[in-house]
């Protein structure tokens, strides 16, 4: 299939050094903010790409759950693929991607495990069936069925009852700890805006803008 002549102008706004915060976790949310108004469909979304102990990436979708000056956090369980790549190579990647307002934010990072409290407050926040469900689920090794997935659930659900669905010591949270981070803002005749901050050893965060 041919799609080269598939294409749309990006005309929706620019991206300027005035427009921009010295802090990119600030510039963040305020993006961040912006999108969540426009009513982006799961807003919170960003591909994950990690790299194998072999060099062969991969990626998948995860959900920001919340972000500070520390970084963005996610949670999974901690033997699934993403999980023992990132044991094996810290070096992480976060790509946001909000098409509806034309714009993408890039993040290059460490990731590292959260403290267990940490990671508790958060499951205890959840849905009782997703705390069940991460319990369950053998994330990324091969399962038989789905009908064998949904009969572990019922027989979870059945065992918990009424009680409550303890910390599994197997899932938890990862903050990726940001050392680059770029802006992205689509433009007309696709002469973008890309601007990127690099943390630098003193702890500040100098901006360049970059040929798009």
């Amino acid at each position: 299939m041919d799609l080269s002549q598939f294409r749309r102008e990006y005309l929706k706004g620019g991206l300027s050094r005035s427009d921009l915060d010295v802090d990119p976790m600030m510039q963040f949310g305020e993006w961040f903010e912006q999108a969540q108004k426009t009513d982006i469909p799961d807003s919170t979304a960003m591909v994950l790409a990690t790299v194998a102990e072999d060099g062969m990436p991969s990626q998948r979708t995860v959900l920001l759950k919340y972000y500070d000056e520390q970084g963005f956090v996610f949670f999974t369980n901690f033997d699934s693929r993403k999980a023992r790549e990132i044991k094996e190579n810290q070096k992480v990647s976060l790509l946001f991607v909000w098409l509806e307002l034309e714009r993408q934010i890039m993040v290059t990072g460490i990731a590292s495990k959260i403290s267990a409290a940490e990671s508790a407050k958060y499951f205890l926040s959840r849905p009782k069936e997703s705390q069940m469900a991460a319990w369950v689920s053998s994330q990324s090794h091969t399962l038989s069925s789905r009908q064998m997935l949904l009969q572990k659930f019922q027989e979870m659900k059945t065992k918990i009852g009424e009680g409550k669905v303890p910390l599994p010591s197997f899932w938890g949270g990862f903050r990726v700890e940001p050392v680059e981070i770029e802006f992205w803002q689509g433009r007309k005749n696709r002469l973008h805006d890309r601007f990127l901050y690099r943390k630098n050893e003193a702890g500040n965060w100098p901006s360049e803008r970059l040929a798009p």
